[in-house]
């Protein structure tokens, strides 16, 4: 699968135009972050990776964090496009949302896998993951933030300023499509489609 860099002229893909898209709501965002770079800097070292596989969650939605209203832990997900809602899963693994719609309303797209660019070798590390495949590296949602060193504490971050973690506009190649699935580890609405893939990329928590 080809690597992309990062799409930085603002004819191809503007962050205000990305800020549409997550503004639009959480279908329309966990479609718009496929190819999107999110970027990881701490200290002198900055990570990369290229968002391949998202899940739409909205306050309609019985399996979304805010299908029962606001609350202390996902008042994020009621916060403007763009900011991060992290939430601890199972006790153990961090995960990472990008909130979206328009504030006041419950909407976020999940991150679930992404592919590695830049600073492998540092996510490797962070993971101990040594001697292991690559493709398995942040293929989830609990990997890709403990490959990136995402925890609790970027809750609340504003993923379209630049700050220590942001997100890069960025495009499909040409040859890639979508895909559209159920959701994954769910007990609720289990049959949704709101499951959104780059079609046979190597690092999606799972084909198809």
């Amino acid at each position: 699968m080809p690597r992309r860099s990062p799409v930085r002229d603002p004819e191809v893909a503007p962050l205000e135009h990305l800020r549409g898209e997550l503004q639009a709501g959480a279908l329309v965002a966990a479609r718009a972050l496929l190819g999107c770079i999110l970027e990881r800097r701490i200290g002198r070292a900055v990570l990369r990776a290229r968002i391949v596989e998202t899940e739409a969650y909205s306050q309609d939605d019985p399996a979304s964090h805010c299908y029962g209203g606001q609350t202390p832990r996902n008042a994020p997900m009621f916060g403007r496009a763009g900011l991060t809602y992290v939430y601890v899963s199972y006790g153990m693994h961090r995960c990472m949302n990008v909130v979206a719609g328009v504030e006041g309303t419950g909407e976020a797209a999940l991150l679930r896998a992404v592919e590695p660019l830049q600073g492998i070798d540092r996510m490797i590390a962070a993971r101990g993951w040594q001697g292991k495949p690559v493709r398995q590296l942040a293929n989830g949602p609990g990997k890709l933030c403990a490959a990136l060193s995402i925890g609790l504490e970027h809750n609340w971050v504003d993923l379209l300023a630049d700050g220590e973690l942001r997100l890069i506009p960025g495009r499909l190649d040409p040859q890639e499509t979508i895909i559209v699935t159920p959701r994954i580890g769910i007990s609720k609405a289990v049959d949704w489609p709101r499951r959104f893939a780059i079609s046979g990329n190597l690092y999606l928590s799972r084909r198809g």
